[in-house]
């Protein structure tokens, strides 16, 4: 097994994630998703005035997200953030799940993520500072 490191974040769920059912729309699982992505690479050195600064950064290549429970308005949940695969030195394979209090999973998504040269426009290998930001020992 690696020794990839894994992320939490908790959210409450509010009233403003709702759509017309009462739950959760489900576009906002993945702005929820992205909202994770930012506090873990923010927190580990890698946030948006690094990627300013240094034009280079994380981009979403595909994604596949399944809803498996409901989420409702005022429930706290725990989004749990790890990446799981090294494709090659410019992509990577991030997992993250929608845990709620119960512990049971309400959503799980797997994102194929780029390293991205904003001056080149286009794929490039990870650097070291983006490694430690997604957890990768």
């Amino acid at each position: 097994m690696d020794n990839n490191l894994t992320f939490e974040y908790d959210v409450l769920i509010r009233e403003l994630h709702l759509d017309s059912f009462g739950h959760v729309n489900n576009a906002i699982y993945v702005q929820l998703y992205e909202e994770a992505r930012w506090d873990f690479i923010t927190k580990n050195g890698f946030g948006l005035d690094y990627i300013q600064k240094n034009q280079v950064g994380p981009v979403i290549l595909d994604l596949k997200v399944r809803f498996k429970r409901e989420l409702k308005n005022r429930e706290q949940i725990k989004i749990v953030s790890r990446t799981i695969e090294m494709m090659s030195p410019k992509i990577m394979v991030l997992e993250q799940s929608m845990v709620k209090a119960d512990g049971k999973v309400a959503s799980d998504a797997t994102f194929t993520v780029g390293f991205f040269d904003m001056k080149e426009r286009k794929l490039i290998d990870a650097s070291p500072e983006w490694l430690k930001a997604i957890g990768i020992k």
